[in-house]
């Protein structure tokens, strides 16, 4: 019996342990680089880039009453983008649309339990 319990607590933190991923890490100085930046969207469009346990950018900026897209992807391990305000809750990557209407600084967090990290991992919406 306790052979048994031993076997799931160590199952069950290797699954926690995975849950980010440790893929290696050559190639992402680039993105550790700039991440102190604030950055402009290219149009209405967002690139957001996801690392453990940060995005590319601490600040992102879209004009308000215009269409937005925004657009996830995951460079190491496994994250989401959650913007409460705008009803936006992407688990993974891919794309979403949202409009902005009233301008402000909105908290943009990763909405996919990622790790140690997990409660730092956030960037500022500014809408204009």
């Amino acid at each position: 019996m306790k052979k048994g319990l031993l076997a799931m607590l160590v199952l069950g933190l290797a699954l926690f342990l995975a849950a980010c991923g440790g893929g290696d890490s050559s190639g992402s100085d680039e993105a550790e680089s700039d991440g102190g930046d604030a950055a402009e969207s290219s149009g209405n469009t967002l690139d957001v880039t996801a690392t453990n346990f940060s995005f590319d950018k601490d600040e992102y900026t879209v004009p308000a009453g215009e269409e937005v897209t925004v657009s996830l992807t995951n460079e190491e391990g496994m994250h989401g983008i959650g913007i409460d305000e705008f009803d936006v809750n992407m688990e993974g990557e891919g794309e979403t649309t949202f409009t902005p209407e009233e301008p402000g600084e909105y908290t943009i967090y990763c909405s996919v339990p990622c790790g140690q990290g997990h409660a730092d991992m956030k960037s500022t919406l500014v809408v204009e």
